[in-house]
């Protein structure tokens, strides 16, 4: 045995890892390319072939030494040797590039003339798109390319081939560089860098060169196993690693430490040439083996956490708005009207005071640069330095100007008395100057209006710009030529004038104007009395700055609202003019199923190309008339469906598969898919048998309408009937039907078979003479009917009775033949014209007895035909009901209005994009245990019964599905058919197994695709007609009550995978591969977790399926080496294989986990796109039937750019789960749909969202990746790729035709937590380096859409909070001082500013989320449907939902910023049935909300205690409700969506509980939810880890809640109105009176309540009696009130609250001394008494009657209107 295999023990753990047994040979991934002579699908196609034998013409290549030479070998086998790569990572390479050119070979337009070699066009595209960073790498960097190809066209064949491979080399390089570069992949210009020393030594080798050092042919520096990447990759990473922890898990300050863009942006300098050299110099200072202090630092931009960063970035945001305040101020200060005032020359002159502020600005952006960015300067960035210091002395010295000048104008207008021509020519003199300082920004303007031209100044690499720009900008390689064209430049320009023009307006006249007057008669109100110690007494200055500062913050964040008011609008109108919610149900689908059959055939049926390469023009506009004919039904596309069979067949086969896809999915049951069907044509049927759905009632309405027409001529009534296509289509498949269906039972060659067949051409002869009604009584139609619908009930039948038929036909016979005709013929001419029998001996009476013959009981394609039949004959209703399930009515809705929209047209299988999808996967649920499902939770509530009621159809389809395939009974649901269940329930949570099954219908939508674009005529008329009869066989046994052995209704009866000829399954590999991410796999297999069999079990039986994971092998006591591994499923060997395994330099995560764990897999995606699909996502099988026509965007422009990232719209599918789950759905809906189309269009700013979106792979591969990785700065990894595509020149489009589902978290705890990951992560982006780029390099415009839809949301979301904390504050300040009575005495004004604020709160809290959700809903559902939902949510509290969420995003944002903190927080995304403790509420919510709530409830009642305003009842009321309502939310919304919130038990139980946690004394090893210690240091973590100024500006805010006790105490009576100072001082008596009972009890307690007890109970009892004594004293001697103990309460308890929060901020120092533990046992009682606070009003409610059956109807009403028996569900009482 080999030692290495040999399990050893190793530390900490005991799972034997060692490598896997040695693979056999001819496994592999996709195309067996290492045997070209299988039999494999793939290798039918030349073109894999041409690639495959390009790469083995190794020719006349110079061999690698010291290994022996294989020559089955190829090129990248020879790179492999020559520069020491991992054997692996070759055939990983090899595969992808052979399957990539062969994909881009197939989609040649036109085909090339040698199939069978490889064309040089595509490996010269597919080299330049490759490498097209690497050339502007080179080109940024003045360095040549080492990319040498001649492009001669007419070179000799010799030399072509030679360049061909040559081009192939490079590729190759690239390729096997990026496969094993690991961590490095997320630093692409280290992979330049890589590759550029690589490909000049490769060029050494083929072109023959000497090494000089030795005199022998040039050998590369680095060859040997394994060498790449020791020798290469593992010295950077192990600097990366040492860096990262270096960072202390991420707690370090983001300047102390060089994450992956500071070790990517060394390579942006040349720099990186001189001192790393090639072979990399190990004692360079840029490696980790150089001491901290010598080693390079931070590199391009430094992450300093502060809000000013907000500012930093977004300077011109802030500049904007503070001059147009400042301006405005001014104006407004001026009486009388706006034009008269701006006429007046002393304003005019005031507003040129704008540009000292402007230049103030400067100033103190020129500190903040310097301030944040010195530790960038080096000796080798001397410049730099020179910079900030020159841009900080240039800004001042503007100031200096400007303010020189501005007081030589007013010095010379006060000598001159007015303005004479002197101080005009002063002004002028200064507006001179303000032209000079404007330069700048004026050429800015000049070329915004002409983009381009900045676009090719900057993509210039010339020194001479360098210098032009120096001043300005750092030189960047990324954040060049980002301008749009001129199309989307003037679309955006005009949104954000309108938005602009809309919000100053509105500040003028609502906002500043109006306080111009109150704050007038403030300043100049004299003698007011103030009710304390005033410190500027003769001005009321301060009472003035807290009017205006709720005031300002409003005018700052109110562009938010403006923003979100026009982006609904525009929003709306586009998705209007994008045909979005043209069908809203299946009712409207009715009425244009014919053209929705067409328009499938439009977008899904390739056309056949034309040679030319181009669309033309003609082409595209007959392609738009088609559009519009199809979507408003111009002309009548369907007939030519009718006449043309194939056509129809094609499309019956295309629909029928999505129907049995929903009945797979259990959406609708056995008798719906029959309804929903469109059966083949067969009997003879001239017309195209359309769904019973759409027939229902039609055939009824026909013979009514022919018994009323009886008189009337054919053409009317034939007339009437085709006015509804389908009417004429019953009418004619009920009589082809009932002519084959006689024919068939009657023998043939008999009298009778005659007389049918006699009748019927009577019948046609008179229908095409035009006198049906002439000859026939219409009104025996209806007795003909009646008999009909009697013969096919008794065909229908199990047992047939024979003599029923009999006589049923004679009936028939006789109605026909005697009573249908208005003229009776006589028997002769009955039996002449073949209606009688022909002997006289046969009695009529006797007729049919001997002549007929029931078809056989099996046939199970008659029997469906009969049923369809007997619908068409019998349906009365209008089945408006079908389908039942409100999903599968949605889907249908969606897919069939997403035809009418613009889409691209679908190329064939073969010439579409390949492309891969990638899921990234850690420790979730792969497939629900039944332990799990059945696991019932206190309330006696299982998962699965808490589905069953919401699903309840599903359950029931679900139940049918199973009883077909043989259950019994419920027993064997549970037993034999457990895996069937779990997977019913999986695919209702949000699972792996969920997810799979989603992203697996790409390869069954490619497989049948490839069928339909091969398929002859005949394969599809014959093949459907088979599938027909195989897919009824089953259901008849279902419908029908018996259960037979028949074969099941599965996929691959039912499906057109019967058809399929074996090709298809290739086609389908080459251009789709799904890979998961599963980290830990390796791990689950070693442990024998559960989820490794169940992921298994996923790759059994999904064969495009393909698992990455990383093992780690352990070698010896310390050594481990880690592997990339891919493994599959053989069908074949009947197991799990492995594929590749590369090895890694080390631990796989360094960074953030998500983005490494795709990181890791991406080097096994395959195709030119990768979808990203996350855990919790969904497709559905007609939605991927679209990606073909999706990946074709990739080759259209959009603006000026091809698309980089194709977005797509999500559905959120666990909407109907709880009303909370609902309101979170309706929010994420208005923002992946209405939101995400305007970032894209008109705004062009749209990112990319950790959403289904579609990215270029190529494009990606070599700039980073698809998401961005540094630990904690990163922690919103996906949305860095949006950065980084934007910031490198790509394009990121929106595409609404295709949805893919996606769950959301539904429980308060759960959407919490996300909440707080998200907020956090904004945090971090406002302190990135690519935020700060994007502010800086994009317009003004197209960066204010992107501070307004990222950072800025969260920023004004805080603004709102704070906005009410300075309201509040102020108005308090105003009560208590007595500013407010002195003013309420004289002035309105009041009034004025109460409205104005409170209109502000109630905007604020109504457009922020309520607009963009009801105008999305309106556009798609319809407006009545869209203002129902709006009021339904309303009364289901979802404005307390949304405050509530208000200030989680504020406060984790907000202590991001200012303290770090963020981190990935896993939310469960379970199904939230039980009841959440209150420690836990209390765990969750006490710092971010529950406290705030209560400081700004404790404002509210010491202003109305104190406030002279609640005399105005209407006015108080109106000022203060918003505020009440945002308390009442804070506190109580975790209680409201807590199930059993309000139940009296569980009240009196959590109660208990949140006692115990807070006394519990459980050491040091206790957790956060077992102990109150361990949960309260948790809780200050950020105050840690913060730096000087956070702690600085914490005690700063903290000092507000002394206010309180200094307000207050000037109010007891004692103080008998004295407003000394020395009344403030001497209220801190108190504090320490307090302070001191408590600590005498405290040590008392400790020291004798144990054994002395009597000693602790006298303790108590003398410092009750002395307290009581000092009161007592207190009321007799003093003017001191009982009320004054009340109020003063309300004084000195926020005063112990802010002492607390400053000694956790000094915690350092405090911690070694006594005081420590007085500070936290007071915090204990803090704790308790803020927990009993909030449980009083929950206590309440919970004792009222009624209130527990009221909020469970709020909480689970969306599941109510479902049939969910909730009452029942959660008192536990599952009688049924």
């Amino acid at each position: 045995m080999n030692p290495r295999q040999r399990p050893i023990l190793t530390r900490g753990r005991s799972i034997p890892y060692g490598p896997p047994p040695p693979q056999p040979p001819n496994v592999y991934n996709i195309i067996p390319i290492h045997n070209l002579l299988t039999d494999h699908p793939s290798l039918r196609y030349p073109e894999v072939r041409a690639a495959a034998s390009a790469l083995r013409a190794t020719g006349d290549l110079r061999k690698p030494p010291f290994t022996p030479w294989d020559p089955n070998n190829d090129l990248l086998d020879w790179l492999g040797l020559m520069f020491g790569f991992q054997k692996d990572n070759v055939k990983n390479q090899r595969e992808n590039l052979v399957l990539h050119l062969a994909n881009s070979q197939m989609r040649l337009q036109p085909p090339p003339t040698l199939p069978d070699s490889l064309e040089a066009s595509v490996l010269r595209k597919f080299r330049r798109k490759l490498l097209q960073n690497y050339t502007s790498w080179c080109s940024y960097l003045g360095r040549k390319s080492q990319i040498s190809v001649s492009h001669r066209r007419n070179g000799t064949g010799n030399s072509e081939t030679n360049s061909l491979r040559r081009e192939l080399l490079y590729v190759s390089l690239y390729l096997l560089i990026w496969g094993e570069s690991a961590n490095l992949r997320f630093t692409p210009e280290c992979i330049c860098y890589i590759f550029h020393h690589m490909a000049t030594e490769l060029n050494f080798v083929l072109d023959e060169k000497i090494d000089p050092d030795t005199g022998q042919s040039y050998l590369p520096s680095i060859y040997g196993e394994c060498a790449f990447l020791k020798s290469v990759v593992m010295p950077i990473y192990n600097t990366i690693k040492l860096e990262v922890e270096s960072s202390r898990n991420g707690k370090a300050p983001h300047s102390a430490w060089r994450n992956y863009d500071d070790i990517n942006e060394y390579f942006w300098s040349r720099r990186c040439f001189h001192k790393l050299k090639w072979p990399l110099d190990l004692s360079c200072n840029f490696f980790a083996t150089t001491p901290k202090e010598k080693r390079v630092g931070k590199t391009g931009f430094v992450e300093q956490r502060s809000f000013w960063n907000v500012f930093r970035s977004f300077d011109k945001v802030w500049v904007l708005l503070i001059l147009f305040l400042q301006a405005m101020i001014i104006v407004a200060w001026e009486d009388g009207k706006l034009l008269d005032a701006l006429k007046s020359r002393d304003l005019q002159v005031k507003l040129l005071t704008v540009f000292i502020t402007w230049s103030g600005l400067r100033v103190l952006q020129a500190v903040l640069d310097a301030g944040t960015q010195y530790s960038l300067v080096t000796r080798e960035t001397m410049w730099l330095g020179v910079r900030m210091t020159l841009k900080f002395m240039v800004a001042l010295t503007w100031m200096v100007v400007f303010g020189v000048f501005y007081g030589r104008i007013w010095s010379q207008e006060s000598s001159d008395s007015g303005w004479s021509a002197e101080a005009n020519r002063r002004i002028v003199v200064f507006l001179e100057a303000v032209l000079v300082f404007l330069l700048p920004e004026l050429l800015a303007l000049a070329l915004f209006i002409v983009p381009w031209i900045r676009n090719v100044l900057e993509e210039l690499n010339w020194p001479v710009i360098y210098l032009l720009t120096w001043w300005f900008h750092t030189r960047l390689f990324v954040g060049r030529g980002l301008r749009e064209g001129l199309v989307n430049n003037f679309k955006y320009t005009v949104f954000w004038i309108l938005v602009l023009a809309s919000k100053f307006t509105f500040s003028y006249f609502l906002q500043i104007k109006p306080l111009a007057g109150p704050t007038k008669v403030l300043l100049k109100q004299k003698n007011v009395v103030y009710n304390w110690h005033e410190f500027f007494n003769n001005t009321n200055r301060v009472a003035v700055v807290l009017l205006w500062v709720p005031v300002v913050l409003i005018y700052l964040m109110d562009l938010q609202i403006w923003y979100s008011i026009y982006s609904s609008f525009v929003g709306a109108a586009i998705g209007l003019f994008s045909h979005l919610g043209e069908i809203r149900n299946f009712g409207q689908l009715r009425l244009r199923f014919q053209f929705f059959a067409s328009a499938m055939q439009f977008n899904f049926k390739p056309e056949e190309h034309p040679l030319g390469p181009k669309l033309t023009l003609v082409k595209k506009l007959r392609d738009a008339i088609h559009r519009l004919k199809l979507r408003y039904g111009l002309g009548k596309p369907y007939n030519k469906i009718e006449s043309s069979q194939v056509e129809t067949t094609w499309f019956a086969l295309i629909w029928n598969e999505i129907i049995v896809t929903f009945r797979e999915e259990d959406l609708i049951n056995d008798q719906e898919l029959e309804l929903m069907e469109l059966p083949p044509n067969c009997w003879n049927i001239r017309v195209i048998r359309w769904p019973c759905v759409l027939l229902c009632n039609e055939l009824l309405l026909a013979l009514s309408q022919a018994k009323e027409l009886a008189n009337e001529p054919d053409k009317l009534l034939w007339l009437r009937i085709c006015k509804s296509e389908y009417r004429r289509c019953a009418v004619i498949e009920a009589y082809d039907s009932i002519k084959y269906l006689l024919l068939m039972i009657v023998k043939d060659g008999s009298d009778e078979y005659l007389i049918i067949e006699n009748l019927f051409k009577e019948i046609d002869e008179a229908i095409q003479t035009g006198k049906l009604t002439a000859v026939y009584k219409m009104d025996v139609l209806e007795e003909i009917h009646a008999k009909l619908i009697s013969l096919v009930e008794l065909l229908m039948q199990q047992n047939k009775d024979l003599s029923k038929a009999v006589n049923i036909l004679q009936a028939l016979y006789e109605l026909s033949v005697r009573e249908f005709p208005k003229v009776k013929k006589p028997i002769q001419q009955l039996r002449e014209e073949g209606l009688a029998p022909r002997s006289p001996a046969t009695d009529a009476g006797l007729l049919f007895e001997n002549s007929v013959e029931f078809p056989d009981d099996d046939d199970a394609t008659l029997l469906k035909n009969l049923r369809r039949l007997h619908i068409i004959l019998t349906a009365r209703d209008s089945m408006h009901y079908v389908p039942r399930n409100l999903e599968a009515r949605r889907r249908i809705a969606f897919f069939s209005n997403s035809l009418f929209m613009n889409m691209p047209r679908a190329p064939h299988v073969e010439k579409m994009m390949a492309f891969s999808v990638l899921t990234p996967y850690y420790d979730e649920e792969v497939l629900f245990s039944l332990l799990n499902l059945r696991r019932e939770n206190e309330d006696g509530i299982s998962i699965m019964f808490y589905l069953q009621k919401i699903y309840q159809d599903e359950w029931d389809n679900f139940l049918e599905r199973m009883h077909r395939e043989g259950a019994k009974d419920d027993n064997d649901i549970w037993e034999t058919k457990s895996r069937n269940t779990r997977l019913w329930a999986s695919y209702r949570g949000q699972t792996l197994s969920r997810t799979v099954r989603g992203m697996m219908y790409y390869y069954r939508a490619l497989k049948m695709l490839a069928f339909l674009d091969s398929a002859s005529e005949i394969d599809i008329n014959e093949g459907s007609g088979g599938i027909s009869s195989l897919g009824s066989m089953n259901l008849n046994s279902g419908l029908n009550g018996v259960h037979s052995s028949s074969r099941n209704l599965n996929r691959a009866t039912s499906s057109i995978s019967l058809m399929f000829k074996g090709n298809e399954y290739g086609s389908a590999l080459m251009k789709f591969t799904y890979v998961v991410a599963c980290q830990l796999y390796g791990q689950h297999k070693a442990k024998g977790d559960h989820r490794a069999e169940e992921i298994l079990y996923l790759m059994k039986h999904n064969e495009a399926l393909r698992v990455a994971y990383v093992d780690e092998v352990h070698l010896g006591r310390e050594e481990v080496e880690y592997y990339s591994v891919l493994v599959k499923y053989d069908q074949q060997q009947q197991r799990e294989v492995e594929i590749y395994r590369i090895r890694l330099p080390g631990p796989l995560k360094l960074g953030e986990g998500k983005p490494e764990n795709q990181n890791h897999a991406i080097i096994f995606t395959r195709g030119d796109a990768i979808q990203t699909i996350d855990m919790n996502q969904d497709n559905c099988f007609e939605e991927a039937l679209k990606m073909r026509n999706l990946l074709e965007e990739f080759n259209n422009f959009y603006g000026i750019r091809k698309p980089t990232i194709l977005g797509v719209r999500e559905n959120i599918f666990t909407g109907s789960v709880s009303s909370l789950a609902w309101f979170m759905s309706a929010q994420e809906t208005s923002f992946v749909t209405l939101g995400q189309r305007v970032l894209a269009n008109p705004l062009k700013v749209r990112m990319h969202y950790g959403h289904p979106d579609v990215f270029d792979r190529f494009w990606f591969l070599s700039r980073g990746g698809i998401s961005k990785a540094s630990k904690v700065i990163n922690i919103s990894e996906d949305i860095f790729a949006g950065f980084n595509c934007t910031l490198r020149g790509g394009n990121v489009t929106h595409h609404e035709y295709l949805q893919v589902g996606k769950g959301r978290d539904v429980g308060l705890n759960q959407i919490a937590m996300f909440e707080a990951k998200v907020a956090s992560g904004n945090g971090e982006q406002v302190l990135s380096r690519d935020m700060y780029r994007l502010g800086h390099r994009l317009d003004f415009f197209r960066m204010l859409s992107v501070f307004y839809t990222t950072v800025g949301f969260y920023f004004n979301s805080m603004l709102v909070v704070i906005t009410v904390y300075t309201f509040l504050w102020g108005r308090l300040y105003l009560a208590l001082s007595g500013v407010e009575a002195a003013v309420m005495g004289d002035t309105s004004n009041n009034t004025a500013l109460g409205a104005i604020l409170n209109q502000q709160f109630l905007i604020q809290l109504g457009l922020f989320t309520a607009l963009p959700m009801i105008v999305e809903n309106s556009l798609e559902h319809g407006f009545l449907p869209a203002v129902w939902d709006f009021i339904t949510m309303q009364l289901q509290l979802a404005s307390l939902f949304y405050t509530f969420s208000l200030g989680t995003r504020t406060h984790f944002f907000g202590r991001t910023v200012l303290h770090g903190g963020a981190k990935y927080r896993a939310t469960g995304r379970g199904f939230v049935v039980q009841h959440k403790s209150f420690a836990e509420n209390y765990r969750l919510y006490a710092r971010s909300h529950f406290v705030k709530g209560i400081e700004l409830g404790v404002i509210l009642i010491v202003y109305s205690s104190h406030s002279d305003l609640s005399k105005y009842t209407l006015l108080f009321i109106a000022m203060s409700v918003s505020c009440w309502f945002l308390v009442v939310s804070w506190i109580l919304a975790p209680f409201v969506f807590n199930p059993s919130g309000f139940d009296w038990l569980n009240t009196v139980y959590d109660f208990d509980d949140f006692m115990n946690w807070l006394w519990y004394s459980g050491g040091v090893f206790a957790k956060a939810d077992q102990s109150w210690q361990t949960w309260w240091y948790e809780e200050q973590d950020h105050l840690r880890t913060t730096g000087i100024w956070g702690k600085l500006l914490e005690i700063i805010l903290d000092l507000r809640f002394f206010f309180f006790q200094y307000g207050i105490v000037y109010h007891l009576h004692i103080s008998q109105h004295n407003t000394s100072i020395a009344v403030y001082l001497l209220s801190w008596i108190y504090m320490v009176v307090a302070l001191g009972i408590y600590i005498v009890i405290s040590y008392a307690g400790d020291k004798y309540s144990a054994k002395e007890h009597i000693y602790y109970r006298l303790v108590q009892f003398l410092v009750i009696f002395l307290s009581v004594l000092v009161i007592v004293i207190l009321l007799k001697c003093t003017a001191f009130k009982f009320l004054d103990l009340v109020t003063s309460l309300l004084a000195f308890i926020p005063t112990g609250w802010g002492m607390i929060l400053i000694a956790q901020v000094l915690r350092p120092f405090l911690e070694s001394t006594v005081v420590w533990d007085t500070v936290v046992a007071l915090a204990r009682l803090y704790d308790m008494l803020f927990g009993v606070i909030v449980m009083a009003p929950v206590a309440l409610l919970s004792w009222m009657p009624g209130f527990q059956s009221m909020q469970t109807r709020i909480l689970f009403n969306e599941a109510f209107s479902r049939g969910l028996q909730i009452s029942r569900l959660l008192t536990g009482k599952k009688s049924n």
